[in-house]
């Protein structure tokens, strides 16, 4: 198995305060990765941390080459997109502007390309993109995001709570486009706090608690974990 990400003794934190202490995460291609854990836990740290917002100490990898660390543009440039928690789209722009947005770093020759792929995922967008981003639901706004990062040609899609703030009937639509998103070639790495949706749609998943990886395994055998369905879904 194609490993994607490989990260070795990762230490972050918040003005001097440690969350991640030496973790080790291994990620392997084309397969979704669930992070689970309780609020506090690290894991928008790991993300953040990864993506280049927050400085760390380790190594990691991506597909073989180094990751550089506390440069969110370097670590776009080796194809690592976070879609950060709360979306972050420019909402006085429309979706096309804000799709547009997601291949400043490509060369000019694949943005057409690359907006066209995008859209083809997302036709609901289509039909919206003269819309302001702004005016849009939650979960069409959340679409808008995912479809941003994807014209950005990812190699690692890092989520963050993708499903925050939405509607069940919403959370499960997202759910099914970033296995979509998967089926494309698309390694994901997957923040979540519905527990039960993103075991249900990872192929992999790790546990972690105060900085730490407490189990990792398959997705759904850690669902039928009595770790998991004790500490995480009241079962």
């Amino acid at each position: 198995m194609k490993i994607a990400l490989d990260v070795t003794k990762l230490s972050a934190g918040y003005g001097g305060f440690r969350i991640l202490d030496e973790l080790d995460l291994r990620l392997t291609a084309g397969r979704i990765t669930a992070i689970v854990g309780s609020n506090g836990a690290g894991k928008s740290t790991l993300l953040k941390s990864l993506a280049g917002i927050l400085p760390r100490g380790g190594q990691a990898t991506l597909e073989g080459s180094v990751l550089p660390a506390g440069s969110a543009t370097a670590a776009v440039r080796a194809g690592l997109i976070l879609v950060a928690e709360g979306r972050h789209l420019f909402p006085r722009m429309t979706v096309l502007e804000n799709l547009q947005l997601g291949g400043w770093l490509l060369p000019r020759s694949e943005r057409a390309g690359r907006l066209e792929r995008a859209l083809a995922l997302f036709p609901r967008l289509v039909e919206r993109r003269h819309q302001l981003a702004g005016s849009m639901s939650g979960g069409e706004q959340q679409m808008v995001a995912l479809a941003r990062a994807l014209v950005g040609r990812p190699r690692l899609l890092m989520l963050d709570e993708p499903s925050l703030g939405l509607a069940p009937r919403l959370v499960d639509e997202v759910m099914s486009l970033v296995r979509r998103i998967r089926d494309e070639g698309v390694t994901v790495l997957l923040v979540e706090q519905n527990v039960a949706k993103a075991l249900a749609i990872a192929d992999d998943a790790h546990v972690l608690e105060r900085g730490r990886l407490v189990a990792s395994g398959e997705a759904a055998e850690l669902l039928r974990s009595s770790l998991v369905r004790t500490a995480y879904l009241g079962l």
